[in-house]
């Protein structure tokens, strides 16, 4: 099986070839409100579970999801994985890592 976890250089090569690539941030809104990574829907890890059915529906499109260090949306690619999702990857490092390496314009908690 194919790593879920993949870098932040690998997320926004990602990003940048595939314009069908959904970014979904699984922190919660009054996260989501300080910061984000441009293009990003909100799907908070409080609903994830209930909610993703009506938000994620094809099992085939790429999908990144991360949150503020990676935990949470690691849990989360796990999961849509076990429900046969092909090709979703959590970000390592969350945010955090993405704010670091990629785009330190995003501020920092």
């Amino acid at each position: 099986m194919e790593s879920l976890v993949i870098s932040p250089q690998e997320s926004q090569a990602l990003i940048e070839s595939d314009d069908r690539v959904r970014i979904i941030d699984c922190r919660e809104a009054d996260e989501f409100a300080i910061c984000k990574i441009d293009q990003a829907e909100l799907l908070p890890f409080s609903t994830f579970f209930h909610d993703y059915s009506a938000r994620l529906r094809d099992k085939n499109e790429p999908i990144l999801i991360y949150c503020h260090h990676g935990m949470r949306s690691l849990r989360a690619a796990e999961y849509l994985s076990q429900l046969g999702y092909v090709n979703v990857h959590s970000i390592m490092g969350g945010i955090e890592a993405w704010a670091k390496e990629i785009d330190p314009r995003i501020p920092q908690y």
